[in-house]
């Protein structure tokens, strides 16, 4: 039975997720992911794989979203200055207007979710 309720669990955690998601594309017009991304860029200029590793995607799924979030010209692409192979990612104007957006209003979190997010900006 213990295992039942863990997918029931998962069932519930999906939907949360899901609610949040379709605010973030209602209100700002992107995916959770493509919010994960500009999140892990920030300021900052920084490479394909840091991307990866703050975001937990896989490479495949991290170069998708952020070819998406460059059709919306909210990240720009960089080689690299001493290896030329290696990309470098930056957020745009447009990327730092949504990012600054979403700080300032706010989302309105799933309250299964609520617990989660009082914890981590306690340990901030």
């Amino acid at each position: 039975m213990e295992k039942i309720k863990c997918i029931c669990v998962m069932r519930e955690l999906l939907k949360a997720l899901s609610e949040l998601e379709n605010q973030l594309v209602t209100t700002y017009g992107i995916s959770l992911n493509e919010a994960m991304v500009l999140c892990s860029i920030g300021g900052e200029t920084v490479a394909a794989g840091t991307i990866v590793e703050r975001t937990g995607m896989t490479p495949s799924h991290a170069s998708k979203t952020i070819s998406l979030i460059e059709k919306k010209e909210m990240v720009a692409r960089f080689l690299g200055k001493q290896d030329k192979r290696q990309m470098y990612f930056t957020l745009t104007g447009k990327g730092k207007g949504c990012l600054e957006e979403i700080k300032k209003q706010g989302i309105n979190v799933p309250e299964l979710l609520q617990p989660l997010f009082d914890s981590y900006s306690e340990n901030l």
